[in-house]
C-alpha cells in the first residue's frame, strides 16, 4: 500500500468538506477548491481527518492513490494558509513593476513584457527586483511562477535573468577560461 496514500489528512477547524460521487469540495477562510476523484479511489471523512483508499492493487490505482491524497492535502492547506512563491530578478537594468493588475517586466528586451495573472492569483512587487506570487491553489501558483521565470530564465555565464529565491544557477567558464 502507498505510504503517502494511507496517511490521514487532518481537518483543521473552520473547514467545510463535502464529498460528491466523484468530486471533493473544500471550503475555508481563504476560498473554495474542488478536485475530481477517479473511479476506484475512495475518500472517507472520519472524525477530524480524511482517509483515501483504493479498491484493488492495479498499477493505475496505485499511481492515483498517493496523488489524490496529496492533491486533497494541498487543497486543505491552500484554503487555510495559502501558498506563496518568490522570484528574484538579477541583472543590470532588470526590474519589475505592477501596472494596474498586470505585471510589467523589463528584462533586457527592446520592449517591456506585460503578463496578466490568472484569477485568484495575487502578484505583488515589494522591491524592483523581487516578485511575490500568492494564491490558494498550489498548482496555479507554481505554473504562474514558472511562466514568469520562462520570460528570461537565468543564463549560465553571468547568471542574469529571473530565478526562484534560493535557486542555485551553476555558472560556466567563459571562452577564455575553456582552454
Amino acid at each position: 500500500m502507498s505510504r503517502i496514500g494511507r496517511k490521514p489528512i487532518p481537518i483543521k477547524s473552520g473547514l467545510k468538506i463535502s464529498l460528491d460521487k466523484n468530486r471533493i469540495f473544500v471550503e475555508g477562510p481563504k476560498g473554495k477548491l474542488s478536485c475530481n476523484i477517479c473511479n476506484g479511489i475512495t475518500v472517507k471523512q472520519q472524525d477530524n481527518s480524511i482517509m483515501v483508499g483504493r479498491e484493488n492493487d492495479s498499477k493505475y490505482l496505485k499511481q492515483q492513490h498517493g496523488l489524490i491524497r496529496v492533491l486533497i492535502a494541498n487543497m486543505v492547506e491552500g484554503v487555510v494558509n495559502g501558498f506563496k512563491r518568490e522570484l528574484e530578478i538579477i541583472g543590470v537594468g532588470y526590474k519589475a513593476q505592477m501596472k494596474g493588475r498586470n505585471l510589467v517586466l523589463q528584462v533586457g528586451f527592446s520592449h517591456p513584457v506585460e503578463i496578466t495573472p490568472p484569477e485568484n492569483i495575487k502578484v505583488s512587487v515589494p522591491a524592483a527586483t523581487r516578485i511575490v506570487i500568492e494564491g490558494i491553489d498550489k498548482q496555479r501558483v507554481g505554473e504562474f511562477a514558472a511562466k514568469i521565470r520562462s520570460v528570461c530564465p537565468p543564463e549560465p555565464y553571468k547568471g542574469k535573468g529571473i530565478r526562484f529565491v534560493g535557486e542555485y544557477v551553476r555558472k560556466k567558464l567563459g571562452k577564455a577560461m575553456a582552454k
